[in-house]
Order: structure tokens, then sequence, then C-alpha cells
């Protein structure tokens, strides 16, 4: 799927997006700044989280749970310097769990993706429309 989108339609899109999950594990690929943890925000609207969304850059990690109490987890890779340190904060073993990862900055942990997964990639348009391939 490719579409352009803005924050008027974000939810829809959220919602297009969970009618396709198919696997536990997304990456969000894209520019600082283009919408990766605006879009997984609107997400976890449409998937019923009942916690904050918040972005866990300095947390490295967030769980989040639903209505019908499933935990999703959100990874903010960024400040990885190797994946070492995901190995010490236990991604691996969130990864393998079968929850939900929404995964920010993969390539810092690329080698810990399972074979099959999903790619957001985001890309700027202009201020206001971003364009997202998902696959």
């Amino acid at each position: 799927m490719r579409q352009s989108f803005t924050l008027e339609n974000l939810g829809a899109l959220a919602k297009e997006i969970k009618s396709k999950l198919k696997h536990t594990v997304l990456v969000f690929e894209g520019s600082m700044g283009v919408g990766k943890t605006t879009l997984i925000h609107a997400l976890c609207k449409e998937l019923e989280i009942l916690d904050t969304v918040s972005s866990p850059t300095f947390s490295l990690i967030n769980e989040y749970k639903t209505k019908n109490g499933k935990s999703i987890y959100h990874f903010d890779c960024y400040r990885l310097e190797t994946e070492e340190e995901a190995f010490d904060f236990g991604a691996e073993e969130y990864i393998d769990s079968g929850s939900l990862c929404l995964i920010e900055w993969p390539d810092r942990i690329s080698s810990l993706l399972p074979s099959k997964y999903h790619r957001v990639k985001l890309d700027h348009v202009n201020q206001n429309t971003r364009i997202i391939d998902f696959i």
C-alpha cells in the first residue's frame, strides 16, 4: 500500500493499517520529524490502547495495554549505539513475545527482527502531507 496522508485523515489510515496486520512486528522508518510517533499514536488509538501513548526516546520501550488486556510494545531505538544495548533491555524477548511490537529506528536492531514483519516507511511531501509505504 502506498498513499499520501495528512493529519486530517490519519485516523482512517490507522484503521486501514490495522485491517492489514498479519505480523506482530511493525518497523517504522523515516527521517526525524516525519511523523513516525504521530502515526503510532493514531494506530494505538485504533487498537484501543488505554494508556497514554508517548515516545519512548529515553526509556527505549513503552508498554501499553489494550482494552482487552493485551500488551503492545513501542520501541524507539534512536539512542541505541549498538545492538548489544537492545539485548541488555530484553528487546529480543519483547519481539518474540507474540505481542504487537511497534519499532522506530529499526536499523539499529536489524539482526533482532523476525523474518516476517511489516515495514512502514514515511516520507515528507510538504509540511502537511506525508507518503506512506506499508508492506
